[in-house]
Order: C-alpha cells, then structure tokens, then sequence
C-alpha cells in the first residue's frame, strides 16, 4: 500500500503557478484598464476602429515584416561576409528604433498631415523630419560609440603579440 501524501505536499502539488499576490493584482489592474480602454475605443466607432486594426495588421504582416527582415538578412549576410557578423545588433537597434519613430510620425514626418494639424494645434510640421533625421543620427553614432568601446575593451584584453 502506498502512504498517503502529506496535505502540504498534495497542495503544492495542486497549487497553479500565479505569483505572489502583487502580481496578480497588478494582472488584474491591467485587465480592468484594457477592458476600458477597449469599451471606450469601440464605443463611437466599432467598425472604423475594427477595420483600422485588420488593416494594420495586414499592413504588418504581408508588407512591412518582408521588407525588415530582408533588410536585416541582407546586413547581417554582408557583415558576414566582412568577418563582423557580431557587429549586426550594433546596426538592427538603432535602426528598428529609427522605423519605429519613422512609422509612429510619418504622417508629420512627410507634411501629408500638415494642415490638418496646423489646424489642430496652432503650429507648424515643418521640423519633424529634421528632428527625425537628427534622432536617427544620434542612434546611430551612440550604437558606433558602443560598438568601438567593445572593440577596444576585446584590444586592451588580447596579448601584445595578438595586435
């Protein structure tokens, strides 16, 4: 005959993984924020809103993930190429952080929303392509930064004979 397990072992085992009581509160708050959120958003519009998410997500999916990702298999197969395919994140993130602020502001950014916002707020679009631009530089020279900070470490650490 086989023993019978202790209550505390048989509640352990029984026990589902949650958390600590935090978390799920904090679960629970954001359910409760989403559902709003989304009572609020369908209240007025449900089918425009409704059309704008299918469409965005075909957007995503037949156009958009094609096109970045042969972008990151075309720099990632000519760093390769050079000997330096560890040096690819050092280009993916400032990069996807640059289309991500480019596909967020593209409307400002290109000026095709320029009078509807002029209207809206009582400025001017016109700057939003040279901050862009200028936000896009800084990614790019901080990931260069980096990347030769590495590169220096990984030279100070190797034997004089190695240089």
């Amino acid at each position: 005959m086989r023993s019978p397990l202790p209550a505390g072992a048989l509640l352990r085992r029984l026990r589902l993984p949650l958390g600590s009581p935090l978390q799920i509160l904090l679960l629970a708050c954001s359910f409760a924020l989403a559902a709003y959120a989304g009572v609020r958003l369908l209240s007025a519009d449900w089918l425009g809103v409704a059309l704008w998410v299918v469409g965005a997500a075909l957007l995503h999916d037949l156009v958009l993930l094609p096109l970045y990702s042969l972008a990151d298999r075309a720099a990632v197969r000519g760093l390769g190429a050079a000997g330096r395919r560890v040096w690819a994140m050092y280009v993916r993130v400032p990069a996807a952080l640059s289309a991500l602020l480019l596909l967020v502001w593209f409307p400002l950014i290109s000026g095709m929303v320029a009078g509807h916002y002029r209207t809206a707020t009582g400025q001017s679009s016109d700057g939003y392509l040279a901050r862009w631009l200028l936000i896009t530089a800084v990614l790019f020279g901080g990931s260069a930064l980096l990347l030769a900070r590495r590169l220096r470490r990984a030279t100070k650490r190797r034997p004089p004979a190695a240089h």
